[in-house]
């Protein structure tokens, strides 16, 4: 059974994810507006959930029809297949959209799916893990499931978190944009819960990041959980030297980041140091990448005390990180010209915690 896959991403990053998804050999990848589609069958959904580290959720679309009135969608609902993926029993809730079609009214049509999945044996509730999408466009009605339950940025091990996390899913993808393969160094010298450092090492172990988590998905029809059972194990224990470097000024977060490793089993890839970015030192061994979220003004702190940071990380990268690329994540221009670093082009702006930030990158210090 091939089924439509879609893979949720922030606005801005669809590229970024279908390279990943291209390279774990997902097929019939193709890039969107919001997300990146896949083919495949269940075993697919339960690697995409598993396996890709910038999906932000998985969509399965498992069917639809076309219906210009209530009526229609009411009969055609209680005909459609539920118990091909849904479970008797197992509730469900249903979250609907319209837009562009003669059904406007997205609470009269989710009462009448409503009432075809209690027909169908399956109970109804707001509180329910597993989410039926129904988007009705141009007078389609289509059906999706929400897969993933939590959203795929929880892999469960970052409990301490600073004032302004960045989402595990958000960093993966910042990581692969700044050209991060597993193989190098990296430094955030603001490194807060360490998101960046997590994401890096978890890659260079080949960690999946949804290893230990549950997904919506395992409450489904066509769940196997021998087959996804064999899927999920098989990680490799971390190994190798420290070569993720963090450091923050913000004691608290340096503990908060190494307990964090700790959970994700990284601690021996990992190094969280505390210290201001003045005081930062270039790790012994090759060049490779630093890459830094610092604070932009706008959620903390007070802006026009932050360009002397940006100028202090700037100076600092430019006179002990020659041959390191540097990657900066910012929504805010004229703090990245603050540092005095040779940004090329900024990247697409991304939603980021109610603001738009852009990753700003340069090519090797000379």
């Amino acid at each position: 059974m091939s089924l439509e896959i879609f893979l949720v991403c922030a606005p801005g990053l669809e590229p970024l994810l279908a390279e990943e998804a291209r390279e774990a050999g997902f097929a019939s990848v193709e890039a969107g507006a919001g997300g990146v589609t896949v083919a495949g069958g269940w075993p697919e959904v339960w690697r995409a959930n598993l396996t890709l580290r910038g999906a932000a959720r998985v969509l399965v679309r498992i069917g639809g029809f076309h219906a210009p009135h209530l009526a229609q969608l009411d009969k055609r609902a209680r005909k459609f297949p539920w118990a091909e993926t849904l479970r008797t029993g197992v509730p469900v809730k249903v979250d609907v959209t319209c837009r562009k079609s003669k059904i406007y009214h997205a609470g009269a049509a989710a009462q009448r799916i409503e009432g075809a999945l209690e027909a169908a044996g399956i109970p109804v509730s707001a509180e329910a893990e597993i989410v039926l999408k129904v988007r009705i466009e141009d007078d389609f009605v289509q059906f999706s499931l929400d897969s993933s339950g939590e959203p795929l940025h929880r892999r469960g091990f970052k409990q301490a978190v600073g004032k302004a996390p960045m989402r595990e899913t958000l960093a993966a993808l910042f990581l692969r944009a700044a050209g991060f393969d597993g193989s190098e160094p990296v430094v955030d010298p603001m490194c807060g819960s360490g998101t960046f450092l997590l994401e890096a090492a978890e890659r260079a172990a080949g960690l999946h990041p949804g290893r230990a988590r549950r997904f919506a998905f395992e409450n489904f029809g066509s769940f196997d959980a021998s087959a996804w059972d064999a899927m999920r194990s098989g990680s490799p224990p971390p190994e190798g030297r420290v070569r993720f470097f963090g450091s923050d000024r913000d004691q608290g977060a340096v503990k908060g980041a190494s307990a964090n490793a700790e959970r994700a089993g990284v601690t021996a890839m990992t190094q969280f140091t505390c210290h201001p970015v003045s005081e930062l030192q270039r790790p012994e061994g090759p060049p490779g990448l630093v890459i830094v979220n610092p604070p932009y003004g706008a959620r903390i702190g007070n802006k026009g005390l932050l360009y002397a940071i940006y100028g202090a990380l700037g100076e600092t990268l430019k006179t002990r990180f020659r041959g390191w690329r540097v990657a900066l994540v910012t929504s805010e221009k004229s703090l990245a010209t603050a540092t005095k670093l040779p940004f090329g082009p900024p990247g697409p702006p991304v939603p980021h915690g109610g603001l738009k930030v852009q990753l700003w990158q340069t090519k090797p210090l000379g």
